[in-house]
């Protein structure tokens, strides 16, 4: 997304979205012209989709897309098996400094985690720790960005967008298929 259509909120695009139950909850994933730009874990579906319009309130959503459920079912596959592949064409929309830190988590292995600390380090920028909390907080791409991977310099979980406890079930899946892959 260039920066001027960033700064619109994507006005007069259109986001075709669909939902789905898995074992965290209910999920939605979301798809505009230039790739999946949501994926959304919770607890209510309809919560979900009001979460999906105040993230994208000048586009036009469009629900039930029957075309994006084969998408909705690599994502919760993944979820669900996380040794599996989920190569997306996604639309990353945020702040350059917001892109260069979801890049990093794109590069996470599966079962292996980092500290906000070492990311803000990798950066080059060691102080913007709190910088790069809140990036991991306005990421809208639940796992396709594992922000679940990063955690405090401790190793302790800290704030999910999507929960803790969302959070603690990811790591645990990753980290059994990671041993099974041994």
């Amino acid at each position: 997304m260039t920066p001027s259509r960033y700064r619109t909120d994507g006005a007069a695009t259109e986001i075709r979205f669909a939902i789905d139950e898995c074992s965290l909850g209910s999920i939605l994933v979301a798809q505009s012209g230039l790739g999946i730009c949501a994926i959304l874990l919770g607890d209510d579906p309809e919560k979900l989709v009001c979460d999906l319009q105040d993230s994208f309130p000048r586009t036009n959503l469009i629900g039930d897309d029957t075309e994006l459920k084969q998408l909705v079912i690599k994502v919760v596959s993944f979820i669900e098996a996380p040794d599996t592949d989920l190569d997306l064409s996604l639309d990353m929309r945020g702040t350059a400094f917001q892109q260069r830190i979801w890049q990093i988590l794109r590069e996470i292995p599966v079962g292996q985690t980092v500290s906000y600390t070492d990311i803000a380090r990798h950066l080059g920028i060691p102080q913007s720790v709190r910088a790069v909390a809140r990036a991991c907080a306005a990421n809208k791409l639940a796992v396709a960005i594992p922000c679940h991977r990063v955690v405090r310099q401790d190793g302790a979980l800290a704030g999910y967008r999507w929960g803790v406890e969302r959070k603690r079930a990811l790591l645990e899946k990753e980290a059994n298929t990671a041993k099974a892959r041994l």
